[in-house]
Protein backbone atom coordinates (compact mmCIF):
# COMPACT_ATOMS: atom_id res chain seq x y z
CA UNK A 1 0.00 0.00 0.00
CA UNK A 2 1.26 3.40 -0.99
CA UNK A 3 1.44 6.09 2.01
CA UNK A 4 -1.33 9.03 0.80
CA UNK A 5 0.38 12.42 0.95
CA UNK A 6 -0.22 14.31 3.83
CA UNK A 7 -0.33 18.15 4.29
CA UNK A 8 2.96 19.62 4.99
CA UNK A 9 1.52 22.43 7.43
CA UNK A 10 -0.45 22.31 10.86
CA UNK A 11 -3.44 24.14 11.24
CA UNK A 12 -3.09 27.36 13.88
CA UNK A 13 -5.42 29.67 15.20
CA UNK A 14 -4.80 32.71 12.50
CA UNK A 15 -4.98 29.60 9.57
CA UNK A 16 -7.18 26.99 10.74
CA UNK A 17 -7.58 23.45 8.49
CA UNK A 18 -11.04 22.58 7.26
CA UNK A 19 -12.39 19.39 8.37
CA UNK A 20 -15.77 17.39 7.77
CA UNK A 21 -16.88 19.00 10.83
CA UNK A 22 -15.95 22.41 10.50
CA UNK A 23 -12.64 24.27 10.95
CA UNK A 24 -10.15 22.99 13.05
CA UNK A 25 -8.71 25.83 14.97
CA UNK A 26 -4.87 25.24 16.66
CA UNK A 27 -4.04 26.89 20.04
CA UNK A 28 -0.31 26.97 21.25
CA UNK A 29 -0.74 28.14 25.27
CA UNK A 30 2.93 30.50 24.94
CA UNK A 31 4.56 28.59 27.80
CA UNK A 32 2.55 25.00 27.08
CA UNK A 33 0.25 25.50 30.06
CA UNK A 34 -2.69 27.70 30.58
CA UNK A 35 -4.80 28.69 34.00
CA UNK A 36 -7.83 27.70 34.97
CA UNK A 37 -9.47 30.80 33.82
CA UNK A 38 -8.07 30.42 30.28
CA UNK A 39 -9.27 26.98 30.88
CA UNK A 40 -12.80 28.19 31.29
CA UNK A 41 -12.38 30.40 28.25
CA UNK A 42 -11.22 27.88 25.95
CA UNK A 43 -14.39 25.29 27.03
CA UNK A 44 -16.73 27.95 26.66
CA UNK A 45 -15.52 29.24 23.10
CA UNK A 46 -15.74 25.45 22.28
CA UNK A 47 -19.22 25.24 22.85
CA UNK A 48 -20.36 28.52 21.68
CA UNK A 49 -18.58 28.45 18.15
CA UNK A 50 -17.59 25.04 17.96
CA UNK A 51 -18.87 21.56 18.48
CA UNK A 52 -18.07 21.36 22.05
CA UNK A 53 -14.91 19.12 21.42
CA UNK A 54 -11.20 20.26 22.04
CA UNK A 55 -8.50 17.88 21.38
CA UNK A 56 -5.15 17.66 22.94
CA UNK A 57 -2.37 17.42 19.97
CA UNK A 58 0.98 14.92 19.95
CA UNK A 59 2.83 18.77 19.55
CA UNK A 60 1.08 19.69 23.41
CA UNK A 61 -1.18 22.18 21.82
CA UNK A 62 -4.83 22.24 21.55
CA UNK A 63 -7.24 22.39 18.77
CA UNK A 64 -11.57 23.73 19.01
CA UNK A 65 -13.06 21.41 16.64
CA UNK A 66 -16.08 22.68 14.52
CA UNK A 67 -15.52 26.35 13.95
CA UNK A 68 -17.95 27.50 11.54
CA UNK A 69 -16.45 30.16 9.17
CA UNK A 70 -18.77 32.75 10.99
CA UNK A 71 -17.31 31.64 14.13
CA UNK A 72 -13.63 32.02 13.07
CA UNK A 73 -13.88 35.47 14.11
CA UNK A 74 -15.55 35.24 17.29
CA UNK A 75 -12.88 32.22 18.30
CA UNK A 76 -10.14 35.17 17.27
CA UNK A 77 -11.31 37.60 20.03
CA UNK A 78 -11.57 35.31 22.37
CA UNK A 79 -8.42 33.82 22.23
CA UNK A 80 -6.88 37.33 21.97
CA UNK A 81 -8.60 38.21 25.68
CA UNK A 82 -7.89 34.78 26.83
CA UNK A 83 -3.97 36.07 25.87
CA UNK A 84 -3.43 32.92 23.74
CA UNK A 85 -3.07 34.37 20.63
CA UNK A 86 -0.21 36.28 19.04
CA UNK A 87 -1.28 39.48 16.92
CA UNK A 88 1.32 38.03 14.39
CA UNK A 89 -0.40 34.91 12.60
CA UNK A 90 3.67 34.31 11.29
CA UNK A 91 5.19 34.41 14.88
CA UNK A 92 2.56 32.10 16.10
CA UNK A 93 2.56 29.93 13.24
CA UNK A 94 6.14 28.58 13.94
CA UNK A 95 6.02 28.74 17.84
CA UNK A 96 6.34 25.04 18.13
CA UNK A 97 7.83 24.25 21.63
CA UNK A 98 7.13 21.10 23.38
CA UNK A 99 8.58 21.25 26.97
CA UNK A 100 8.57 19.45 30.01
CA UNK A 101 5.34 19.14 31.69
CA UNK A 102 6.66 18.47 35.19
CA UNK A 103 9.31 21.48 35.59
CA UNK A 104 8.98 23.48 38.64
CA UNK A 105 7.24 26.31 36.40
CA UNK A 106 9.09 29.09 38.59
CA UNK A 107 10.46 31.98 37.07
CA UNK A 108 13.61 30.88 38.31
CA UNK A 109 13.99 27.36 36.85
CA UNK A 110 16.17 26.75 33.90
CA UNK A 111 13.65 24.58 31.78
CA UNK A 112 11.01 27.45 31.70
CA UNK A 113 13.64 30.15 31.65
CA UNK A 114 14.79 28.51 27.75
CA UNK A 115 11.01 28.44 27.12
CA UNK A 116 10.31 31.86 27.89
CA UNK A 117 13.69 32.73 25.90
CA UNK A 118 13.03 30.60 22.89
CA UNK A 119 9.65 32.28 22.17
CA UNK A 120 11.25 35.73 22.12
CA UNK A 121 13.68 34.91 19.81
CA UNK A 122 11.25 33.07 17.45
CA UNK A 123 9.89 36.83 17.05
CA UNK A 124 12.52 37.27 15.19
CA UNK A 125 12.01 37.39 10.95
CA UNK A 126 14.93 36.01 10.57
CA UNK A 127 12.97 32.57 11.48
CA UNK A 128 10.13 33.07 8.80
CA UNK A 129 10.93 30.69 7.05
CA UNK A 130 11.20 27.65 9.12
CA UNK A 131 8.65 24.97 7.97
CA UNK A 132 5.51 24.72 10.16
CA UNK A 133 5.93 21.47 11.11
CA UNK A 134 9.57 22.55 12.31
CA UNK A 135 9.67 22.16 15.79
CA UNK A 136 11.73 22.71 19.50
CA UNK A 137 11.61 19.62 22.50
CA UNK A 138 12.77 20.90 25.88
CA UNK A 139 13.23 18.05 28.07
CA UNK A 140 16.17 18.79 30.38
CA UNK A 141 14.61 17.42 33.92
CA UNK A 142 17.23 15.65 36.21
CA UNK A 143 18.85 12.25 35.26
CA UNK A 144 16.77 11.91 33.12
CA UNK A 145 14.66 12.46 29.50
CA UNK A 146 11.36 12.23 28.69
CA UNK A 147 10.87 12.82 25.03
CA UNK A 148 13.23 10.35 23.36
CA UNK A 149 9.77 9.50 20.98
CA UNK A 150 8.78 12.69 20.72
CA UNK A 151 9.04 14.56 17.70
CA UNK A 152 11.14 17.23 17.63
CA UNK A 153 14.16 18.78 15.18
CA UNK A 154 16.07 20.76 18.06
CA UNK A 155 16.37 19.35 21.20
CA UNK A 156 17.14 21.27 24.20
CA UNK A 157 18.48 18.34 26.20
CA UNK A 158 20.04 17.59 29.96
CA UNK A 159 23.30 16.18 30.22
CA UNK A 160 25.96 15.30 32.74
CA UNK A 161 27.94 18.76 32.25
CA UNK A 162 24.09 20.62 32.81
CA UNK A 163 22.32 21.94 29.46
CA UNK A 164 23.11 20.40 26.04
CA UNK A 165 21.49 21.78 22.31
CA UNK A 166 21.35 18.54 19.89
CA UNK A 167 20.16 18.56 16.29
CA UNK A 168 17.59 15.72 15.29
CA UNK A 169 19.36 12.78 13.72
CA UNK A 170 22.68 13.43 16.00
CA UNK A 171 23.71 11.31 18.92
CA UNK A 172 25.84 14.41 20.39
CA UNK A 173 24.94 17.74 20.96
CA UNK A 174 26.88 21.75 22.01
CA UNK A 175 26.83 22.38 25.72
CA UNK A 176 25.91 25.31 26.96
CA UNK A 177 26.35 27.50 30.28
CA UNK A 178 22.83 28.27 31.31
CA UNK A 179 19.18 28.54 30.01
CA UNK A 180 20.12 31.48 28.05
CA UNK A 181 23.11 30.14 25.97
CA UNK A 182 21.27 27.06 25.79
CA UNK A 183 18.41 29.43 23.74
CA UNK A 184 21.24 31.16 21.69
CA UNK A 185 22.57 27.72 20.79
CA UNK A 186 19.21 26.38 19.72
CA UNK A 187 18.31 29.40 17.68
CA UNK A 188 21.76 29.67 15.95
CA UNK A 189 21.43 26.27 14.91
CA UNK A 190 17.59 27.32 13.47
CA UNK A 191 19.09 29.56 11.43
CA UNK A 192 21.91 27.17 10.01
CA UNK A 193 19.28 24.97 9.39
CA UNK A 194 17.55 27.67 7.29
CA UNK A 195 21.15 29.02 5.90
CA UNK A 196 21.82 25.28 4.97
CA UNK A 197 19.22 24.67 2.68
CA UNK A 198 17.41 22.91 5.08
CA UNK A 199 14.00 24.01 3.65
CA UNK A 200 13.38 22.82 0.45
CA UNK A 201 11.40 24.97 -2.37
CA UNK A 202 8.02 23.65 -1.25
CA UNK A 203 8.62 25.01 2.18
CA UNK A 204 8.95 21.74 4.00
CA UNK A 205 12.29 20.05 5.70
CA UNK A 206 13.26 18.17 8.82
CA UNK A 207 16.41 18.52 11.04
CA UNK A 208 16.11 14.84 10.76
CA UNK A 209 16.11 14.66 7.16
CA UNK A 210 18.49 16.87 6.83
CA UNK A 211 21.29 15.72 8.61
CA UNK A 212 20.87 12.29 7.13
CA UNK A 213 21.53 14.15 3.51
CA UNK A 214 24.73 15.32 4.43
CA UNK A 215 24.40 18.18 5.97
CA UNK A 216 27.40 19.20 8.05
CA UNK A 217 27.02 21.06 10.96
CA UNK A 218 29.44 23.74 11.95
CA UNK A 219 32.65 23.17 14.66
CA UNK A 220 30.48 25.69 17.28
CA UNK A 221 26.94 23.26 16.75
CA UNK A 222 28.80 20.34 16.59
CA UNK A 223 29.55 19.24 20.28
CA UNK A 224 30.40 15.62 21.98
CA UNK A 225 28.19 16.08 24.65
CA UNK A 226 25.64 13.29 25.17
CA UNK A 227 21.61 13.52 26.69
CA UNK A 228 20.98 11.49 29.80
CA UNK A 229 19.02 7.76 29.13
CA UNK A 230 15.63 7.67 27.83
CA UNK A 231 12.86 6.47 30.21
CA UNK A 232 9.53 5.59 29.20
CA UNK A 233 6.34 7.76 28.89
CA UNK A 234 4.81 8.22 32.03
CA UNK A 235 1.47 7.03 32.13
CA UNK A 236 -1.79 8.38 33.62
CA UNK A 237 -2.58 8.70 37.33
CA UNK A 238 -0.90 10.26 40.46
CA UNK A 239 2.67 11.20 40.01
CA UNK A 240 5.26 13.53 41.80
CA UNK A 241 3.93 17.32 42.48
CA UNK A 242 0.35 16.05 40.74
CA UNK A 243 -1.73 14.24 38.60
CA UNK A 244 -1.29 13.04 34.71
CA UNK A 245 -4.71 12.93 33.10
CA UNK A 246 -5.60 11.39 29.77
CA UNK A 247 -7.98 11.92 27.25
CA UNK A 248 -9.65 8.85 25.44
CA UNK A 249 -8.46 8.93 21.84
CA UNK A 250 -6.72 12.61 22.87
CA UNK A 251 -10.22 14.29 22.96
CA UNK A 252 -12.00 16.15 25.50
CA UNK A 253 -15.31 17.44 25.66
CA UNK A 254 -15.66 20.96 26.94
CA UNK A 255 -17.59 19.74 29.70
CA UNK A 256 -14.74 17.60 31.09
CA UNK A 257 -12.18 21.01 29.95
CA UNK A 258 -14.34 22.51 33.49
CA UNK A 259 -14.34 19.41 35.26
CA UNK A 260 -10.43 19.91 35.66
CA UNK A 261 -10.77 23.32 35.95
CA UNK A 262 -13.50 22.51 38.54
CA UNK A 263 -10.65 20.69 40.42
CA UNK A 264 -9.04 23.38 41.99
CA UNK A 265 -6.07 22.94 40.07
CA UNK A 266 -4.38 26.85 39.18
CA UNK A 267 -2.40 25.63 35.95
CA UNK A 268 -2.74 22.65 33.35
CA UNK A 269 0.14 21.94 31.97
CA UNK A 270 -0.18 20.47 28.22
CA UNK A 271 2.14 17.27 27.40
CA UNK A 272 2.84 15.47 23.70
CA UNK A 273 1.29 12.57 25.20
CA UNK A 274 -2.10 13.48 24.22
CA UNK A 275 -2.52 14.05 28.66
CA UNK A 276 -2.73 16.98 30.85
CA UNK A 277 -0.80 17.48 34.07
CA UNK A 278 -2.67 19.07 36.90
CA UNK A 279 0.08 20.35 39.70
CA UNK A 280 -1.01 19.97 43.24
CA UNK A 281 -3.58 17.57 42.71
CA UNK A 282 -3.02 14.10 43.83
CA UNK A 283 -6.53 12.59 43.98
CA UNK A 284 -8.08 11.27 41.15
CA UNK A 285 -11.40 11.66 42.86
CA UNK A 286 -11.35 14.87 42.56
CA UNK A 287 -12.36 15.10 38.92
CA UNK A 288 -15.43 13.32 39.68
CA UNK A 289 -16.64 10.65 37.38
CA UNK A 290 -16.88 10.48 34.25
CA UNK A 291 -15.76 8.07 30.75
CA UNK A 292 -13.26 10.63 29.15
CA UNK A 293 -11.01 11.71 31.79
CA UNK A 294 -8.90 8.45 32.24
CA UNK A 295 -6.47 8.37 35.63
CA UNK A 296 -6.07 4.69 36.00
CA UNK A 297 -2.82 3.47 34.20
CA UNK A 298 -4.56 -0.13 32.98
CA UNK A 299 -7.91 1.34 31.44
CA UNK A 300 -7.72 -0.78 28.35
CA UNK A 301 -8.16 2.80 26.30
CA UNK A 302 -4.94 3.31 26.96
CA UNK A 303 -4.28 0.93 24.02
CA UNK A 304 -6.32 2.40 21.42
CA UNK A 305 -5.23 5.07 19.02
CA UNK A 306 -8.06 6.34 16.82
CA UNK A 307 -8.23 9.20 14.67
CA UNK A 308 -11.28 11.55 14.61
CA UNK A 309 -13.17 9.05 11.70
CA UNK A 310 -16.04 10.05 9.71
CA UNK A 311 -17.81 12.25 9.56
CA UNK A 312 -15.62 14.69 10.93
CA UNK A 313 -13.07 14.12 8.83
CA UNK A 314 -13.75 14.30 5.15
CA UNK A 315 -10.65 11.64 4.13
CA UNK A 316 -12.12 8.96 6.42
CA UNK A 317 -14.25 6.50 4.66
CA UNK A 318 -15.37 4.76 8.19
CA UNK A 319 -16.29 6.10 11.79
CA UNK A 320 -13.44 5.17 14.30
CA UNK A 321 -13.78 6.65 18.28
CA UNK A 322 -17.10 4.13 18.76
CA UNK A 323 -15.64 1.52 16.84
CA UNK A 324 -12.14 1.79 19.39
CA UNK A 325 -13.83 2.20 22.30
CA UNK A 326 -16.24 -1.26 21.99
CA UNK A 327 -13.11 -3.41 20.69
CA UNK A 328 -10.28 -1.61 23.32
CA UNK A 329 -11.85 -4.46 26.34
CA UNK A 330 -11.43 -6.74 24.30
CA UNK A 331 -7.73 -6.57 23.31
CA UNK A 332 -5.03 -8.79 24.82
CA UNK A 333 -2.82 -6.90 27.59
CA UNK A 334 -0.13 -5.10 26.25
CA UNK A 335 -1.33 -5.28 22.43
CA UNK A 336 -1.64 -1.44 20.75
CA UNK A 337 -4.50 -1.52 18.42
CA UNK A 338 -4.58 1.50 15.69
CA UNK A 339 -8.27 2.18 14.39
CA UNK A 340 -7.31 4.69 10.97
CA UNK A 341 -10.39 6.60 9.34
CA UNK A 342 -7.74 6.04 6.27
CA UNK A 343 -4.22 5.10 5.42
CA UNK A 344 -2.81 8.25 6.13
CA UNK A 345 -2.52 7.51 9.92
CA UNK A 346 -2.98 10.67 11.61
CA UNK A 347 -3.80 9.65 15.10
CA UNK A 348 -0.33 7.16 15.24
CA UNK A 349 2.04 7.75 11.98
CA UNK A 350 3.91 4.75 12.88
CA UNK A 351 3.73 0.63 13.69
CA UNK A 352 1.22 -0.66 16.27
CA UNK A 353 0.51 -4.30 16.78
CA UNK A 354 -2.50 -4.37 14.74
CA UNK A 355 -3.85 -1.54 13.02
CA UNK A 356 -7.41 -0.87 11.14
CA UNK A 357 -7.52 1.30 8.45
CA UNK A 358 -11.09 2.20 6.78
CA UNK A 359 -11.63 2.33 3.17
CA UNK A 360 -15.24 2.67 1.85
CA UNK A 361 -16.89 1.96 4.64
CA UNK A 362 -14.83 -1.04 5.33
CA UNK A 363 -11.56 -1.73 7.09
CA UNK A 364 -8.36 -3.66 6.39
CA UNK A 365 -5.99 -4.70 9.11
CA UNK A 366 -2.57 -4.80 9.04
CA UNK A 367 -0.48 -6.86 11.89
CA UNK A 368 2.99 -5.04 13.12
CA UNK A 369 3.07 -2.07 10.44
CA UNK A 370 1.92 1.69 9.61
CA UNK A 371 -1.91 2.22 8.03
CA UNK A 372 -0.16 2.54 4.61
CA UNK A 373 1.57 -1.40 5.17
CA UNK A 374 0.23 -4.14 3.23
CA UNK A 375 -2.59 -5.53 4.89
CA UNK A 376 -2.93 -9.11 5.48
CA UNK A 377 -6.74 -9.56 5.49
CA UNK A 378 -9.11 -6.90 3.46
CA UNK A 379 -12.83 -5.83 3.37
CA UNK A 380 -13.95 -6.44 7.25
CA UNK A 381 -17.11 -4.86 7.92
CA UNK A 382 -17.13 -2.82 11.33
CA UNK A 383 -19.55 -5.65 13.05
CA UNK A 384 -16.86 -8.29 12.33
CA UNK A 385 -13.94 -6.42 13.70
CA UNK A 386 -14.59 -7.55 17.26
CA UNK A 387 -14.64 -11.07 16.25
CA UNK A 388 -10.82 -10.52 14.18
CA UNK A 389 -9.51 -8.50 16.91
CA UNK A 390 -9.93 -10.89 19.97
CA UNK A 391 -9.39 -14.01 18.08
Amino acid sequence: MTRPEIRGWCPGAHRPMASGDGLVVRVRPPLGEISGAQARGLADLAQRYGNGLIELTNRANLQIRGVSDEGHGPVLDGLARLRLLDADASVEGRRNVVADPFRSGAASDPQTQVFRALVDGLRSPDFASLPSKFGFVIDAGAQRRLFAKVSGDIRIEACNDGLMVRADGCEEGQTATGPAEAARLALRLAKWFIASGGVGQDGRGRMARHIVSGAALPPYLNGIARPHPAIPAPQPGVRPGGLLVAAAFGQLAATDLFRLVESGVSILRLTPWRMVFLPGIHDPEELGAGESLLTNPTDPLLQVDACTGAPGCPQAGVETRALARSLAPRLPNGTVLHVSGCAKGCARPRSADLTLVGRDGVFDLVRGGAPWDDPIRCGIAPQQASHIISG
